[in-house]
């Protein structure tokens, strides 16, 4: 599915729910954020977000755990859905979204480029998808933008809207 296809069912699904988001980006670098807001309509249902490249930032703008990012890092799964957590809290959204991930041409970390965390919160808690990409530092941004869309127009289907 193209980035555009899965804005579109995700905010689409938003306003026919009447229910908001937020993001936070790290790999990504403001990508999610940018392709959600090419759909018409979107005011109705986008919140805004964080771009927190830098790790120290994620603890700051988004409250991930400063002890969570010591001891594992900013590319790992719970760090994800702590990041999806903390911008759906902060901004005030129903839903929020989340991409950490090492995009390259180099590892991070030890951690192999490709290796992408995607998350959605909602107020039932998160869930986490580990994505293992092909490609150059594009493709790889682009797939978890695509990714953490699709994970949301999923989450939005299992669950019931708010009454």
């Amino acid at each position: 599915m193209e980035m555009s296809v899965a804005a579109a069912a995700a905010v689409h699904a938003l306003v026919d729910r009447r229910e908001t988001v937020a993001t936070a980006e790290s790999l990504t670098g403001g990508l999610v954020a940018a392709t959600i807001v090419e759909i018409p309509g979107v005011s109705a249902v986008y919140r805004g977000g964080f771009v927190v490249y830098a790790t120290d930032l994620k603890a700051r703008l988004a409250g991930v755990p400063q002890e969570l990012l010591d001891e594992r890092g900013p590319v790992d799964g719970d760090v994800a859905a702590a990041l999806a957590q903390g911008v759906r809290e902060r901004c005030g959204a129903d839903w929020g979204l989340a991409t950490t991930g090492v995009a390259g041409p180099d590892p991070q970390d030890g951690k192999p480029v490709g290796l992408v965390y995607v998350a959605v919160a909602d107020r039932a808690g998160a869930t986490v998808r580990e994505l293992k990409l092909d490609g150059n530092r594009e493709a790889v941004r682009t797939e978890s933008v695509t990714a953490v869309l699709q994970l949301l127009t999923d989450s939005l289907r299992a669950l019931p809207a708010r009454l």
